[in-house]
């Protein structure tokens, strides 16, 4: 398994919660102030100059209205 940030599985990872946070028309610092964090942390993960571990992720994902297991989906299905 490729644990690289930069791996194809967590790039759709990515690509995902930046494209549920833009259907949502938010910007960055609108999900960080609901998750929060600063904007600069959420410009670090879809940037992905940051990983973040399964905590924040859930989190994330709640404050998106996603369902958790998508994302696990996601990158199960990229692997």
């Amino acid at each position: 398994m490729e644990k690289s940030i930069s791996s194809n599985a967590y790039q759709q990872l990515v690509d995902w919660l930046k494209e549920s946070r833009e259907s949502k028309g938010w910007s960055m610092r609108d999900l960080g102030e609901r998750i929060g964090e600063p904007h600069t942390f959420v410009q670090k993960v879809e940037s992905m100059e940051r990983r973040i571990d399964v905590c924040e992720l859930v989190q994330y994902c709640k404050a998106l209205g996603q369902d958790p297991c998508i994302a696990i989906r996601i990158v199960q299905n990229a692997s």
